[in-house]
């Protein structure tokens, strides 16, 4: 009202002013204005598009395709991943959205977007992707606009549960006409199969784009037990858990994880298979590369035992580098029946090195050689003559082998255990752990080896005899024994001799056959009085020698060391 209480007139629409804001057309519309007024002309429902490359870049190809943004297709969308593709070239191409960057995603993909029922005929025949909208979500799957109202199977949503369905209402998707029934208007659509068409496609554009010894991005889908797939956009390639580190790999759990971005080399592809082998240590230095300069002959060296087998232990002295200590390298004189005996997986043990061959990946190392070697000393404790005392360890048909200290053994031939009667085996009169007596015959220290002899330690006759004889002396002795090419004389009680058989026969040559018959009552006589008297006077006609015969031999040979004497016929 005015001052003087008449109504203020008010504003007809014409003189209202309109606001700047509306009289002004909003960037937004402007845009799809000029969108919509570049968009190439399409044919009755068709989506496809006309693109021109304008540029390519290492992992793009960007397509002017009418719009104000330009497309963007991935290179290996592309055969052999855009090699020859070039600024100028003209593809056709289908809009799939927008991507973060602002530029339309494009897509090889042909696909429709029918307006009519002929035009759903004509995409069904040609089994052409078409573009709908879904609607809602009804029971056993959903329903969506492809012009007409359509079905698709939950099944073949391409989706993994109810939630992720309930998302798709509202959006564009791509789907395929699995069946059309125009008379009852009954439409059936897949969007499975157009999903897994695209990404076989997506794949093998990748595959292409893969090439030996390219180092590639990817994610780790899933662990095996003897190895690791590995996702590289698409495209999975197998990464063996011998490849995974250069030190040894239990399993792939202890290195990778579900889920983890990983760099890897591709190691080989096989065009007919399309698999793809990858390698995760490649990428790191080889350690056996530097190993000759970092371990020599004679070094000391530490590391962890890895593994036991029959004939010695692996020992890994850092990631991937391993040394072999052989069972015979474990200890100086103990012997080692399994390397078990006396280490186990995950021991730390000192060691040294006695051998590298980095070209082979072969490094041999030696435990005993940390330890005082026992058989330096052996020459100062056990002369020859000493007397030692120690278990036996072990039976041979040969003899038995005695323990003189820890880690040193000396072998009692089987002729050096009993000098009163010959032993066919040691286990005749020795057992295992039985604790025996034993000189010292002889040394050998470059083969270790101490012969010993438990009879030397026995006093017996014969070292009276040997001590009251000399070479050259005649005695009486009984043929006990003819073997092969020798006799055995017996000169007493206890006291045999061996006498050469070409001696014997050198001495019967064109002698005359004497009577077979023995003398025993000599014997007995001579035995009574002990070889000490003058022996019997020597036949004239000397005859070849039998089994129980008695007569006269000369000395040739006396060994008190080895109680050993020689004769021949007199």
């Amino acid at each position: 009202m005015t001052i003087d209480g008449t109504p203020e007139p008010q504003p007809t629409p014409e003189s209202t002013p309109e606001p700047a804001a509306e009289a002004t057309e909003s960037f937004a519309d402007v845009l799809r204005e000029f969108e919509r007024s570049h968009t190439h002309r399409q044919e009755s429902g068709t989506r496809q598009l006309q693109g021109t490359v304008v540029s390519v870049s290492a992992e793009q190809v960007f397509l002017d395709i009418g719009y104000k943004t330009e497309g963007v297709l991935p290179r290996t969308a592309f055969r052999n991943n855009a090699e020859g593709v070039k600024a100028g070239d003209t593809v056709a191409v289908s809009v799939k959205g927008r991507n973060e960057e602002g530029y339309y995603e494009l897509s090889l993909f042909r696909v429709a977007q029918p307006r009519d029922w002929s035009a759903l005929e004509t995409a069904f025949a040609e089994k052409t992707a078409v573009v709908g909208t879904v609607t809602a979500v009804v029971k056993g799957g959903l329903t969506v606009d492809v012009g007409v109202r359509a079905f698709m199977p939950a099944s073949r949503s391409g989706t993994r549960d109810a939630a992720e369905m309930e998302k798709l209402v509202g959006t564009e998707i791509t789907c395929r006409i699995t069946k059309l029934d125009v008379t009852a208007e009954d439409v059936v659509v897949d969007r499975r199969a157009v999903l897994e068409e695209q990404a076989r496609a997506a794949a093998e554009g990748r595959f292409a784009a893969m090439q030996d010894g390219a180092v590639v991005p990817g994610t780790v889908r899933s662990l095996m037990s003897y190895g690791a797939f590995v996702d590289l956009g698409g495209v999975d390639g197998l990464l063996h858990v011998s490849d995974m580190a250069w030190g040894r790999v239990n399993k792939p759990e202890d290195v990778l994880s579900v889920g983890q971005q990983i760099e890897v080399r591709i190691l080989k592809i096989d065009p007919e298979t399309k698999k793809i082998s990858l390698g995760l240590k490649q990428l790191q230095p080889e350690p056996w590369e530097a190993a000759a300069t970092r371990y020599q002959s004679g070094q000391r060296v530490t590391g962890t035992v890895t593994r036991l087998t029959d004939f010695g232990a692996f020992v890994e002295l850092e990631a991937g580098v391993e040394g072999l200590i052989h069972i015979s390298e474990m200890a100086w004189g103990k012997k080692v029946r399994h390397p078990g005996d006396l280490l186990k997986a995950g021991d730390r043990v000192d060691a040294v090195v006695l051998a590298i061959k980095p070209e082979e990946r072969r490094l041999s190392l030696g435990l005993k050689q940390t330890l005082s070697d026992p058989w330096s000393e052996v020459p100062l404790r056990f002369p020859v003559g000493a007397q030692v005392e120690g278990p036996v360890t072990r039976l041979t048909k040969f003899g038995a082998f005695v323990q003189i200290v820890d880690g040193i053994e000396g072998l009692v031939h089987v002729s050096e255990i009993s000098a009163e009667k010959r032993i066919h085996h040691p286990q005749d009169v020795l057992r295992a752990g039985e604790v025996v007596k034993a000189q010292v015959l002889a040394l050998d220290m470059e083969k270790r080896q101490i012969k010993l002899s438990m009879k030397q330690l026995v006093p017996t006759s014969i070292d009276e005899y040997i001590a009251e004889h000399k070479a050259g002396d005649r005695v009486s002795g009984r043929v006990v024994e003819l073997a092969g090419d020798k006799a055995i004389i017996e000169l007493g009680e206890g006291i045999r001799a061996t006498c050469r058989a070409k001696a014997a026969a050198a001495a019967t040559t064109d002698a005359p056959q004497a009577q077979a018959g023995a003398d025993l009552s000599s014997l007995t006589s001579m035995l009574q009085a002990r070889w000490k008297g003058n022996a019997p006077a020597a036949s004239s006609k000397p005859e070849p020698l039998g089994e129980g015969q008695v007569r006269s031999f000369k000395v040739t040979k006396l060994d008190a060391a080895t109680k050993r004497i020689e004769v021949e016929p007199a």
